[in-house]
């Protein structure tokens, strides 16, 4: 296929960050060994930072944006996949060092790219994304360390974004009670739509200064990190598990060893990018299957066409965005 196609690129000039739509071919894009015609795509904040140049997120230059994609195969190199496959890649690198979503046509590495699992749409993988793959992630790996709904109720830090949404969505259909904790007023009723049976406001919390507070949360998923994810190490109940995926509040954990010697508490870390394929397939099933959002629809409420893609980015940084956004490429 040598007809020029469409693409959002980002470019280093000068020390300055400039991304913009341009016509290029598949000999522009990294190699790989399958061709993906690009049906739709998402907004994550690292493709905002990314794209705006608010963090330098790229290894590389030039880049194609989106570290999310779905859609349908071109050819393949790879014997395990064939023209009209449905197909999906989150993460693997994708914006950082591999060129991403943000085009009409993708090349990737064979591993990287997974099946869509039955009962998931191109637009449902792009509305889970990500942010979707990271809650799930994290609740898997909780689960395997011995999380159950009986442990007592989750903290879902950073509550009303795209990973927040989704994992209050996925627990609460799991049966646990769910807590939210969130910055933003305005979003209470939506999460309380999505299973949340109590909303914490985060202006509003005493952290404390002890080893161990009083134990309240039977464990968490924190997007934050910093002060908030020291007081949830103090406050998580014995044997619970803290999945840590973000450090919207800062990269510092200043704790003891108390928690986790005198209560058993499991600190996990979460990278959904680097997460080995026989555990990656594993999470997509299970996000088709037992994980799946119920309420998706409701979290990924607004689909923009490609060429809207550049005005949708401020709204992450200035973080006034609930929920994930689709991005329809082709």
């Amino acid at each position: 296929m040598q007809q020029p196609f469409r693409a959002f690129r980002i470019h280093l000039a000068e020390g300055r960050i400039a991304a913009r739509f341009e016509q290029i071919t598949l000999a522009d894009l990294a190699a790989g060994d399958v061709v993906v015609r690009v049906t739709h795509s998402g907004i994550n904040y690292k493709d905002a930072l990314a794209a705006t140049g608010a963090g330098r997120i790229l290894r590389r230059y030039p880049l194609v944006g989106g570290i999310d994609l779905a859609g349908i195969v071109e050819s393949s190199d790879d014997p395990r996949y064939a023209q009209g496959d449905a197909v999906l890649v989150t993460g693997c690198a994708l914006s950082e060092t591999h060129d991403g979503g943000y085009a009409e046509y993708a090349r990737v590495q064979g591993d990287w790219v997974i099946p869509l699992p039955a009962g998931l749409t191109a637009f449902d993988a792009m509305a889970i994304g990500t942010a979707g793959f990271t809650a799930a992630l994290a609740i898997d790996r909780m689960e395997q360390n011995g999380q159950a709904p009986s442990g007592g109720p989750i903290l879902v830090t950073g509550a009303s974004g795209g990973v927040g949404s989704l994992a209050i969505d996925m627990l609460a259909a799991r049966g646990y009670r769910v807590i939210a904790l969130s910055g933003k007023p305005g979003a209470v009723q939506y999460l309380q739509s999505l299973g949340a049976q109590e909303v914490l406001a985060r202006k509003d919390l005493d952290l404390g200064s002890r080893p161990l507070e009083t134990a309240r949360f039977g464990g968490a998923i924190d997007n934050l990190g910093g002060e908030v994810l020291t007081w949830l190490t103090r406050t998580v109940d014995f044997w619970g598990n803290i999945a840590s995926i973000g450090l919207a509040s800062g990269a510092d954990l200043k704790t003891t060893v108390m928690p986790f010697i005198l209560r058993g508490v499991s600190l996990l870390g979460i990278n959904s990018s680097a997460t080995p394929r026989e555990r990656r397939l594993k999470v997509w099933q299970r996000i088709a299957t037992d994980l799946r959002p119920p309420h998706l629809a409701r979290i990924a409420a607004r689909t923009i066409e490609f060429a809207e893609l550049p005005a949708a980015f401020p709204a992450y940084l200035d973080g006034t965005v609930t929920g994930r956004t689709v991005v329809r490429i082709g």
